[in-house]
């Protein structure tokens, strides 16, 4: 593995869409008690049903800790991998690297990680072993990892649509824990080299409540070019509305980098989860603090999903929108396979199924590789 110090849009690499052939996905076994409630023991059924749907269509690897390895192992299947590795917590959407393509190759991004916000909001610290996840990932895989430690950003706060555009949110990207010496303009041009991009589309919100200072991920997501799905109520007393509505304005206003307008679907939003006091009281505190309060507001939505080789793996909230979300994302992938995953145990966690995910893209691997 070489680490790069060049700048990927001019090595002729850009980010691939999600929807886009996979090599496979990377994941991390749970284990961190203040995310995951009475020792993470649920949480990680939750995982393993997510892993099993995604390894169906496309390879699987799972990241675990020396301590959690023969756990990780005795309850995946065969045919997923299961390599030791150490973390801080389990995304890996936001700390495996962001894969670039040049149509045949592909090199990871090695983003800087401070946990959501460093001491300025961080979620959690230290946070150094999550930050060097990514070019051990690179180095398992063989592939080529680009050095881009001087610029925080997470997998969750960007997606693209494979054709040169971009859509973030500016209350993840402009918060002052990220890279608050960096302007608007600088990041939106840091990005563009990065990911190959040719147009960024800023929307100015994600998810109410959502403690990642708001990802893309969660709120709006590419599912073919040109076409997005938007988590959307019509409540108009909830908070979300305003956020929602702000971001349908900015999108049905912008075309993307092929001069596109784009078609916005919406996708409901299950009614409010709320933490309950016995879920908070199977967390450990960190630091002594509590890190969730009884009737805390999560941030669910089911633009939390994953797009695999052969199916579409959505969360699900026993809630009476559910099978309406897989049924509009069913008419958006006609091709793939519909499943929903109860994922209360992983949003307890603060995320969700995308989040729990990074997609390797497809690659041509030469015989000397693993």
């Amino acid at each position: 593995m070489k680490i790069l110090n060049s700048i990927p849009k001019s090595d002729g690499f850009s980010m691939p869409a999600e929807f886009s052939k996979h090599y496979g996905c990377i994941m991390i076994w749970p284990h961190r008690r203040d995310s995951w409630q009475y020792g993470a023991y649920a949480a990680q059924k939750a995982f393993t049903e997510v892993i099993r749907a995604i390894a169906q269509s496309e390879k699987v690897i799972v990241c675990a800790r020396f301590e959690d390895y023969n756990n990780a192992r005795a309850m995946l299947p065969d045919h997923v991998r299961v390599i030791e590795m150490s973390s801080d917590d389990s995304w890996a959407r936001d700390v495996a690297p962001t894969f670039v393509s040049d149509g045949t190759h592909i090199r990871g991004i090695d983003w800087g990680f401070n946990a959501w916000g460093g001491l300025e909001d961080g979620l959690y610290f230290p946070w150094n072993k999550d930050n060097q996840m990514a070019r051990k990932l690179c180095d398992m895989l063989d592939v080529d990892s680009y050095n881009m430690r001087d610029f925080i950003l997470e997998g969750g706060s960007v997606h693209t649509d494979g054709e040169g555009t971009v859509i973030t949110t500016e209350a993840c990207l402009l918060s002052k824990g990220r890279n608050p010496r960096m302007s608007k303009e600088a990041i939106e041009a840091k990005l563009k080299n990065s990911l190959g991009a040719e147009k960024v589309i800023w929307l100015k919100s994600g998810i109410y409540h959502d403690e990642t200072n708001e990802h893309v991920d969660n709120i709006c997501a590419f599912t073919s070019p040109g076409e997005v799905v938007l988590a959307w109520t019509d409540d108009q007393n909830d908070p979300q509305y305003a956020m929602s509505k702000s971001c349908l304005e900015i999108l049905e206003n912008t075309l993307d980098a092929k001069g596109r307008k784009l078609k916005v679907h919406k996708l409901p939003l299950p009614e409010p989860v709320l933490i309950s006091r016995e879920e908070c009281e199977g967390l450990d505190d960190m630091d002594g603090e509590p890190t969730r309060t009884p009737g805390e507001r999560l941030a669910a939505s089911y633009v939390n999903f994953y797009i695999s080789n052969g199916a579409v793996i959505c969360p699900q909230f026993r809630d009476k929108n559910d099978q309406k979300a897989l049924a509009i994302l069913s008419e958006l992938f006609p091709d793939r396979k519909m499943v929903g995953i109860y994922a209360r145990d992983i949003l307890i966690g603060g995320g969700n199924i995308h989040c729990i995910t990074q997609q390797i893209p497809y690659f041509k691997r030469t015989e000397d590789m693993i």
